[in-house]
């Protein structure tokens, strides 16, 4: 019985998911082509630019096909060179065996969103999630910017920021910061003359820089460095990139001969990195939400689709009636573990090597001349097909 204060005949959604970027809106429509009824909550509008670096790997590429992702019709790049340098100017050349391929946000999110319409999903866009609580012990209600809602299941897809909500749940473990680091990632879009299929990793002092073609004959440059790096430098980052990334050559060069399509980059700050948690409660968590990765685990992108894989079927066997609350928790938490627990470990070693005058240096000329393990690390970073 739904508690009095409610709107009458108020309707109850099978599966309410909060975030709608890449784990949030694949896992509704994962749900809702076997007729469960979602509701997803977005609190910006599609379509819309995010800090990330924009390489998906192509063990991701059936499952978006499946999804409905046009790939063919989009003509995106397809990527397996790449390229990592040092802030030395030392450069290693590696082909990926598995590679990628590279689609801005603005474009995925956009096309993303459009399916899960199709698909019937309720899709409310510009729409912030203030609580959720569990009324009368079986469905939830979440309240909103657009009214209050009825869910019997709730999946946290939100990103890289706990809300508020969360934070203050006695089952949520507060995060471990175990470096004490806080990173900023900084993100443009550029039109230059690198390859349509090389991916390039160029290091300075505290961080490295991504660079790779995209859709629209664009090419995504993100980098992510430490807040202190920002800050030693007023928090300027035009200031801090001439006086730090232009250490290394090539970042000096991308930054002075390519066009910058727009005249201000996108900037996240505060970002950790390390696993959080599969649930609190009885809500289910995915993407950024439970596990803010670090780029060199594998694409974080990748990492969230295949993390709606797993609670996709996960719940579908629980609204099929084929397993408990109990069992889907239990079953989610084990996949995830299974899937991602070695990929972050891998990324949190590389990243050690990654953003250090002579350790990069050193590394990267070691690398060069044992190809075989420059493979084994690249695989590390890319999860087989699903």
């Amino acid at each position: 019985m739904k508690s009095s204060y409610m709107e009458p005949g108020m309707k109850t959604y099978d599966c309410a998911i909060i975030g709608g970027g890449l784990a949030g809106l694949c896992l509704a429509i994962q749900l809702a082509e076997k007729d469960i009824d979602v509701v997803l909550f977005e609190k910006n509008e599609y379509p819309f630019h995010k800090v990330c670096g924009e390489y998906i790997s192509m063990e991701s590429l059936d499952f978006l096909k499946r999804l409905g992702l046009p790939f063919e019709a989009l003509n995106l790049p397809v990527i397996n060179e790449l390229g990592i340098s040092s802030e030395k100017g030392f450069i290693l050349d590696h082909t990926m065996k598995m590679g990628g391929f590279g689609i801005s946000r603005y474009s995925l999110d956009h096309h993303l969103s459009r399916i899960a319409i199709l698909k019937h999903v309720t899709l409310l866009q510009n729409c912030k999630v203030n609580a959720v609580e569990k009324k009368d012990g079986q469905d939830y209600e979440i309240y909103t910017s657009q009214g209050i809602f009825s869910a019997g299941i709730v999946c946290g897809s939100y990103g890289k920021y706990t809300p508020s909500f969360i934070q203050k749940d006695e089952d949520y473990a507060a995060v471990e910061n175990k470096d004490g680091v806080n990173y900023i990632g900084v993100k443009y879009h550029i039109k230059t003359d690198l390859a349509q299929n090389r991916i390039e990793l160029h290091n300075f002092s505290d961080g490295y820089c991504g660079i790779s073609k995209v859709d629209n004959g664009w090419y995504c440059l993100c980098y992510l460095t430490t807040s202190r790096n920002l800050q030693n430098h007023g928090k300027d980052i035009k200031a801090m990139e001439a006086q730090v990334l232009y250490k290394n050559p090539y970042l000096k060069r991308y930054f002075s001969e390519s066009e910058f399509v727009h005249s201000a980059p996108l900037a996240i700050s505060n970002i950790h990195f390390s696993k959080k948690q599969t649930h609190v409660r009885d809500m289910f968590l995915l993407g950024d939400a439970a596990g803010t990765i670090t780029p060199l685990c594998g694409n974080g992108m990748s990492m969230g689709m295949r993390a709606s894989f797993l609670l996709a079927t996960e719940l579908v066997r629980y609204f099929q009636k084929q397993s408990s609350l109990e069992e889907a928790l239990a079953g989610y938490s084990l996949a995830w573990n299974r899937n991602f627990r070695q990929r972050i470990t891998a990324g949190h070693y590389l990243q050690s090597l990654f953003g250090k005058k002579n350790t990069t240096h050193f590394a990267l000329k070691t690398l060069a001349q044992v190809p075989v393990v420059m493979d084994k690390l690249v695989a590390l970073t890319h999860g087989q097909a699903f």
